[in-house]
């Protein structure tokens, strides 16, 4: 796995306000969204494209679109969901699946409870949203059930990492025929006994939505 933790001033700057346990929700979705943007452009640099040729105004011009079949962009439920729009800011012709998931507050392991998503992702370029990559067990669930679809490059996006989480993913891929690429906004210590993310920014999908009892 391929790993980019994406340096520039402005996702920095967004990544800090994000971690603020001040920051309220309406703006923490905001920033998120920008965030993504952001971590769109490093994260589809091999997105596919064919040749096409346009007429302009003055003369015909070569140029590329996306290939199809179009891209699937893959938010995990439910704190995903508030990585999509920002993504199809970037890409806004892509297709999208949903895929749910939970963590197993006791196991620390993923389980899948929903999905959406085409039975046949042959030659299909995805793009997995998931804001936290903390044990890194909805990741590698999430990978492994779309290559059992059949995709043949995968982008995960996230907006932090813990090592762990990246070294457990790494492992579990090992005999994975797939590429796959983590892009992320930063890289984190560590994670603590309860399996979050340290400094971190808490709970994604509370802060992105409110906490539901």
């Amino acid at each position: 796995m391929h790993v980019h933790v994406a340096d520039h001033p402005l996702i920095s700057h967004k990544l800090t306000v994000l971690r603020d346990a001040s920051t309220d929700s309406p703006t923490f979705r905001r920033l998120a969204e920008e965030l993504v943007t952001l971590l769109a452009y490093e994260a589809t640099r091999d997105v596919r494209v064919e040749p096409v040729t346009v007429t302009t105004p003055v003369a015909q011009a070569d140029g590329v679109r996306l290939s199809t079949p179009r891209p699937l962009v893959v938010p995990i439920l439910r704190a995903g969901l508030g990585m999509l729009e920002g993504m199809q800011r970037l890409l806004p012709t892509a297709e999208v699946g949903f895929l749910g998931m939970i963590r197993n507050e006791e196991t620390l392991l993923a389980e899948t409870y929903a999905e959406r998503l085409p039975d046949d992702l042959s030659g299909r370029q995805c793009y997995v949203l998931d804001p936290m990559l903390a044990t890194g067990g909805t990741l590698v669930d999430a990978i492994d059930f779309l290559v059992r679809r059949g995709t043949d490059h995968i982008t995960a996006i996230t907006l932090l990492a813990a090592p762990e989480g990246v070294a457990h993913v790494e492992a579990q891929l090992a005999e994975v025929d797939v590429p796959v690429n983590l892009v992320t906004a930063g890289l984190d210590e560590r994670l603590d006994d309860n399996g979050y993310i340290v400094p971190g920014l808490g709970d994604a999908g509370d802060r992105l939505y409110g906490v539901v009892d």
